[in-house]
């Protein structure tokens, strides 16, 4: 029995059809109905590699296998409130931007039953959260997207999909920035846009294409890395805001 508000829904499924007892009427179906799930993809940056957010499945199917955080939606919530609601039970993770990726629908992807899941992207700044596992998650830890372990379901294929628009996002959005702290050096933007994009650039010229865009600017700050002093950057989204205003003028 599931609840819808404080109304009682009952569900029967077959092959056939799908009853629904819905406050005391019942409904019957010709097509049975799928079941729905949220799986959230979430990259996160420890200041040298992109990483990835998993969990550890701690019930069947699949008991033991890393998996992206996520599970079934409830009747009473919407798909985004479903994936913050799993992220926070299976991480701790919570209070971060998510937008929905795409659905997943292979017939196929979840040997319990007919299930389509809705896939969220997420990008962190890794240092900020403490990752706790919980609910049905026997772990949760960060691995580098080129180290992800074998990953249960469609994940694998999730990910991938996850990765291209992440490719395709960041040539035309500042996504490098939500991933960094207030303030980084150009190394570690650099690092993540070689990673992301499977490039490597030369350090001189990516300085210059970088500065050149007016909304990453330096500040009265240095690190020292290798013993030499490096300066410190921060984003202004301001002039990134202004920017993009002025883009879109007539």
């Amino acid at each position: 029995m599931l609840f819808f508000g404080k109304k009682a829904v009952t569900l029967h499924r077959d092959l056939k059809t799908t009853l629904i007892t819905y406050n005391n009427i019942m409904y019957t179906y010709k097509y049975p109905h799928p079941a729905v799930t949220t799986d959230c993809v979430v990259f996160g940056f420890d200041g040298n590699s992109l990483s990835l957010l998993l969990i550890k499945r701690g019930i069947e199917p699949y008991k033991g296998t890393w998996a992206l955080p996520g599970g079934f939606m409830n009747m009473d919530e919407t798909a985004e409130q479903g994936a913050f609601r799993e992220l926070q039970e299976e991480t701790g993770v919570k209070d971060i931007y998510i937008e929905q990726l795409q659905a997943f629908t292979g017939v196929d992807r979840d040997p319990r039953e007919r299930v389509l899941t809705i896939a969220f992207l997420a990008f962190v700044r890794q240092e900020k959260y403490e990752v706790i596992a919980g609910d049905d998650a026997a772990q949760a830890q960060w691995f580098p997207i080129s180290e992800l372990p074998e990953l249960a379901f469609d994940h694998k294929e999730i990910i991938r999909v996850a990765l291209e628009k992440l490719r395709w996002k960041i040539t035309y959005e500042p996504l490098a920035f939500r991933l960094l702290n207030k303030t980084f050096t150009m190394t570690q933007v650099q690092t993540i846009y070689e990673v992301v994009l499977g490039q490597t650039f030369d350090r001189r010229n990516f300085h210059k294409k970088m500065t050149a865009l007016g909304y990453i600017v330096p500040t009265d700050q240095q690190i020292r890395n290798n013993g030499r002093p490096g300066t410190l950057y921060t984003f202004d989204e301001e002039k990134y805001r202004e920017q993009i205003e002025n883009r879109n003028a007539f």
